[in-house]
């Protein structure tokens, strides 16, 4: 009985991660509801086009550093996770971004797969929600080299257990699994909501046999991964301490995400009292972001707006 509630729990969960339909008798109801909730919530977090001018009077005299999520930031999600690719808009968007900022990008798939979506040089990814960070090496932009990666130790583990949870999720249609190298991403965007239940129980039940391995939820994703304290805080936190600004109080750190795990990053700016969160979202939800932007296109009129007001900036002290 206690594990069959705590799967119920956990489906619950995805449920409020992964909403699949409206849970109100009258649409009317539904509607009056939800604006007067994003009404709150967006006073809460303000637009961060609206609160442009804002951003960057706080920002003036600073210096500023980008953090990008991936999938629901710079593209969009997709049915097919293989799929999920950046535009080539917003490629030319983020390639101004980094030559303009100090950049990186930190997502929950493995660094060679971002890298192979993103296509970019000059820029620091960190994959497996921070895990595996790499970046360009100093003597050459388009190098990338292996800066910090806490989890190596897991890697057989992970190459072993992502056989059995392919196995264990074989009879549950739509259910993939993908390998990010050092965390095993379990989608199920594809699965009938029915489905979810025996899906949630067979993830769960590797647990059993690797209780070095944690579960984690997102939106439509189910994850293994390693029992270590790191996220996409933590490497938030090492990059700036490897860009040696951590204690300067002259940088503004600028994260943009729109999952779960990149609350981790969102907090660590808000305990720093230093920097912006800035969470992608249609809906209003809890978050410690500041600001807000509702899809991946306000991301990029975000990021074309900074890059024009960097040039602008630069424009007027060589004019000095």
């Amino acid at each position: 009985m206690e594990a069959a509630r705590k799967i119920e729990t956990l489906v619950d969960s995805l449920r409020d991660l992964s909403p699949t339909r409206v849970r109100f008798s009258s649409f009317d109801e539904h509607v009056s509801e939800n604006d007067g909730q994003r009404s709150s919530w967006i006073t809460l977090h303000p637009s961060a086009l609206d609160m442009f001018d804002k951003i960057m009077s706080d920002a003036e005299g600073k210096r500023i550093i980008m953090f990008l999520d991936y999938d629901g930031t710079l593209s969009l999600i997709t049915e097919d996770h293989d799929n999920a690719y950046i535009t080539d808009e917003m490629r030319e968007v983020v390639k101004e971004v980094a030559l303009n900022f100090k950049t990186a990008i930190i997502s929950g798939r493995s660094t060679d797969k971002v890298q192979s979506f993103v296509k970019l040089t000059g820029i620091y990814y960190a994959g497996s929600h921070g895990m595996d960070i790499k970046g360009p090496t100093n003597i050459d932009q388009s190098d990338q080299e292996a800066m910090f990666q806490p989890a190596n130790d897991y890697l057989p583990m992970i190459d072993e257990v992502v056989n059995i949870l392919r196995e264990k999720t074989r009879s549950i249609p739509g259910a993939t699994v993908e390998h990010n190298k050092f965390c095993l991403t379990v989608h199920f965007r594809q699965v009938d909501e029915k489905g979810w239940p025996p899906l949630a129980e067979q993830v769960k039940s590797v647990l059993t046999d690797y209780p070095k391995l944690r579960l984690t939820e997102g939106k439509k994703v189910l994850e293994l991964r390693p029992s270590i304290k790191w996220d996409k805080g933590k490497a938030l936190e090492f990059l700036l301490n490897s860009f040696g600004i951590a204690e300067s109080k002259d940088v503004l750190p600028v994260y943009i995400g729109d999952d779960r795990t990149d609350e981790d990053a969102f907090k660590v700016l808000r305990e720093r009292g230093q920097g912006l969160g800035i969470v992608v979202s249609e809906s209003p939800k809890e978050t410690n972001a500041s600001y807000s932007l509702q899809d991946p296109s306000q991301v990029k009129e975000f990021l074309k707006r900074l890059v024009k007001w960097k040039k602008q900036t630069l424009g007027e002290e060589s004019d000095e």
